[in-house]
């Protein structure tokens, strides 16, 4: 699902420069009409992390999938700026609330011990994507004319199509919760739902209550701040590197479209291996804090290098820069799913994605306006550097960035109180090597 949902978010890029010649816009325009998108995700994220509780996760992920499907191919009818600018947003309400949603799926299904490299292999999904969209969209950019239609068309009208056949299929093979995981054994599914009762009952006992965790006051905790400061600039790199890799590539000249697809693919091939490997040395060792810093300060290096380099010696420096960030957002994620309390966890992972992800509006917008003012991307490289060093910077102020960490868990009385560490027997609980793992 995550490679689907990825392909029709960024596989803009590609369309590039078909798109703009036939629409008419300028790279402002376009940076703006592909940063949209996350002004209407991070809207309707909260909303819809809160239904995914009421209506289960099958229903609505299916919902998610489907409808997101059906605006991405109606981007194959894009013939003016006002209509890109729409379909764009569309796009953002119709995905809006499915990371979140995951992320808190893994949350009720998995203990904190086996979450890190849950989520890295997830999020491989968006690595994979980044991967085979370049090639994918540059054969089908190239039947450009086939039956009167340009190639960016086809490209958006097949790729949403995909997506919206394997929306039915997802309702077909997924499981909502470990009660109805049929590939689990009974003593499985008993063993996970008592370790993950287990870790909120020793949040409780901590706490000395069950006191209701307001769900409303959770920028209130400077933490959610910091959480919510970190993931943005995590986005920021991500998706500046992603919309415009495309473009940082054609420079070298001389390619064709699939060329520049296979080039494109080349740093997120070794951004998948990064992810692995993070998630699991991060599950390892029990601390992401350093893991975190560590992955934002070689994702900042290799975008100031890429400012001082030729195009193709420009390519490998990218190739550092994802593998820097790629990773950071898994390694990231198992911070705020450990210091939430699971009453607020959903709400809380969709308003850190929410807002995060307006460094997916922010990053294009301003790349076009610095190209446009430029004629380069070199500046907008520049901006990178500092916002992933800064990152790395205010990691040290995190909390819960490890399971033995002691964090703080604020409750609707506005009152904090410790987070326990890991039990033992929780840990135990799950067996590895069997389904549960």
């Amino acid at each position: 699902m995550f490679v689907a949902n990825y392909m029709d978010r960024v596989n803009l890029g590609f369309a590039q420069d078909q798109l703009r010649a036939d629409v008419g816009l300028s790279a402002a325009a376009f940076g703006l009409g592909a940063g949209i998108f996350f002004i209407a995700y991070a809207i309707f994220e909260v909303p819809s992390n809160m239904l995914m509780e009421r209506f289960g996760a099958k229903v609505w992920l299916t919902r998610i999938m489907i409808s997101w499907g059906v605006v991405a191919t109606a981007m194959a009818f894009v013939n003016s700026p006002g209509m890109f600018y729409a379909l764009r947003f569309l796009l953002g309400v119709a995905e809006a609330g499915f990371f979140p949603a995951v992320i808190y799926y893994f949350s009720r299904w998995l203990p904190d011990s086996h979450r890190g490299r849950a989520t890295s292999v997830f999020l491989m999904g968006s690595g994979t994507a980044t991967v085979i969209v370049g090639p994918i969209s540059g054969a089908l950019l190239e039947m450009h004319g086939l039956w009167g239609h340009s190639g960016w068309q086809w490209m958006f009208f097949v790729e949403g199509v995909f997506s919206v056949v394997l929306g039915f299929v997802v309702y077909r093979y997924l499981d909502s919760g470990i009660e109805q995981a049929t590939w689990l054994t009974d003593e499985e599914k008993a063993g996970l739902v008592t370790a993950i009762d287990a870790e909120q009952d020793a949040r409780d006992a901590q706490r000395g209550t069950k006191a209701r965790v307001s769900r409303w006051k959770l920028l209130a905790d400077p933490q959610m701040l910091l959480f919510l400061w970190i993931y943005f600039a995590i986005n920021v790199a991500l998706y500046a590197v992603t919309f415009w890799l495309p473009s940082i590539v054609d420079d070298i000249g001389g390619l064709s479209d699939l060329q520049v697809g296979f080039l494109t693919s080349v740093p997120w091939i070794c951004a998948i291996a990064a992810v692995y490997v993070s998630g699991r040395i991060s599950d390892r060792i029990g601390k992401r804090r350093p893991v975190l810093m560590a992955l934002l300060l070689i994702g900042g290096c290799g975008t100031l290098l890429a400012v001082f380099v030729s195009p193709w010696v420009g390519l490998g420096a990218l190739c550092l820069a994802a593998v820097g960030f790629k990773p950071a957002s898994p390694v990231f994620w198992t911070i705020p799913q450990s210091y939430l309390d699971a009453r607020a966890a959903a709400p809380g992972i969709a308003l850190i994605n929410s807002i995060g992800n307006l460094g997916g509006f922010v990053a294009p917008t301003a790349f076009g306006i610095i190209e446009d003012t430029t004629g380069s991307t070199k500046g907008g490289l520049v901006g990178l550097t500092v916002v992933g060093f800064l990152a790395a910077l205010s990691v040290l102020l995190v909390r819960g960035g490890g399971r033995n960490d002691r964090v703080r868990v604020r409750t609707s009385k506005g009152a904090a109180a410790p987070a326990p560490e890991e039990s033992p027997g929780v840990a135990r609980s799950v067996r590895p090597g069997t389904g549960a793992a």
